[in-house]
């Protein structure tokens, strides 16, 4: 009897802490409860306790992803305001996806993307620096023997232009003489050609202020040349890439597509060696100018600096490729034969160059020329394809 008692007994209190557990879990649920409802009617509670779950889930997060998280699941424009992520210390981080790579987390209005080559005072009001602003901007790669030369083509340009050389001699204090070298813009590397100088100095984001550029040799006669009057025959004939007409008489021409045409404005095709053209819409019969004299429209050069290869700096085989940054090319690209220029030939670049192998420095040159023509041929081949295979698509007539 006194086993079977003793069972009862603790039968009793297992039963009793059995409903106390109930109760006791019962209670917590209760309370649980009541704080989630309190929650759900409190804003300032709920921002409080959803940022401690935010923060605690995303820990191991960037800001960023978790702004992409956040546009991707509310269908945010990317265009609206300045996005801002409440942080654990109360402060706000900017990270705008529509400013320019680089400048996310800037606020907008402070954002200045682009530049130019308006010399500033170190004095007095910014807003009253710049009593005119130039509209166009031309540019000479230049040595000093071509001094005289580039002195005279410098004045066939008003002051609408600012003037910009590259030396590539390394001579700047001896052009000092001249009163517009005061104004102008010299920059300073030895034995670089005017596209190594294009690639890095001539940015579009700092030649944006400028409607045209160009950018010219240091061996042209401009003695029939008026650069106000040319730019009034590219704009009524909807030129975005022109270069003037070559004076057949005098200097060298290579391409029937660039000589000069003396009963007309402007021509933008023209009848090839037999053999020289695959199509009249093509260069060298149609879009085309040579990389001597070229002239850009702002929206042209965009497209052609992007196009410059950077280690590639004698631009053959570029003048053949221009035509993929306008469209249609072949109304778009022409040679204005009313202002006309002479091309001098002047091997002064050649001779920039090193004897090696026992040829002149002028033959090395060339042979990099050549070369580099080859390797940018295949380049532009090669990214043409691939894009149109990924595409899914045939290609068009490649260069």
């Amino acid at each position: 009897m006194s086993k079977f008692g003793t069972i009862g007994r603790n039968g009793i209190v297992i039963k009793k802490l059995n409903e106390s557990l109930r109760l006791i879990f019962t209670a917590f649920i209760g309370v649980v409860f009541g704080f989630l409802v309190g929650v759900s009617f409190s804003p300032s509670l709920s921002t409080k306790f959803t940022s401690i779950l935010v923060k605690d889930a995303y820990s191991s997060i960037s800001t960023e992803q978790l702004l992409h998280h956040h546009h991707a699941m509310t269908g945010m424009n990317e265009s609206s305001s300045a996005t801002q992520v409440q942080t654990s210390n109360n402060t706000s981080k900017i990270w705008v996806s529509s400013n320019p790579r680089g400048a996310e987390r800037l606020p907008p209005g402070i954002v200045v993307a682009e530049s130019d080559y308006y010399a500033r005072r170190l004095w007095g009001e910014p807003s009253e620096d710049l009593t005119m602003k130039p509209k166009y901007l031309v540019t000479f790669t230049v040595g000093l023997d071509q001094k005289s030369n580039i002195d005279a083509a410098v004045k066939k340009f008003s002051e609408s232009f600012t003037i910009l050389l590259f030396h590539y001699d390394g001579r700047t204090s001896e052009w000092d003489d001249l009163e517009w070298s005061k104004r102008a813009i010299h920059v300073s590397v030895l034995k670089q050609t005017k596209w190594w100088y294009a690639k890095r100095f001539l940015h579009p984001d700092v030649v944006a202020p400028y409607d045209y550029i160009f950018i010219w040799d240091e061996d042209l006669g401009v003695e029939n040349f008026d650069a106000e009057e040319y730019l009034k025959l590219v704009s009524k004939h909807g030129l975005e890439i022109s270069q003037p007409g070559l004076d057949p008489d005098r200097g060298t021409t290579t391409w029937q597509m660039t000589e000069r045409r003396r009963d007309l404005e402007v021509h933008k095709n023209t009848t090839e060696r037999p053999g020289w053209c695959s199509d009249p819409k093509l260069p060298p019969c149609a879009a085309f100018v040579e990389i001597m004299a070229p002239v850009f429209s702002r929206d042209a050069w965009r497209c052609v600096w992007h196009m410059i290869q950077n280690d590639l700096v004698h631009g053959w085989g570029l003048d053949l490729a221009l035509r993929k940054c306008v469209e249609p090319a072949q109304e778009k690209i022409g040679v204005v034969d009313a202002q006309w220029i002479d091309h001098q030939t002047v091997p002064s670049l050649g001779n920039q160059g090193m004897a090696e192998d026992g040829k002149a420095p002028w033959e090395g040159v060339r042979d990099r020329c050549t070369k580099e023509w080859s390797i940018f041929r295949n380049r532009f081949s090669d990214a043409d394809k691939a894009y149109y295979k990924e595409m899914g698509i045939d290609p068009p007539n490649s260069m």
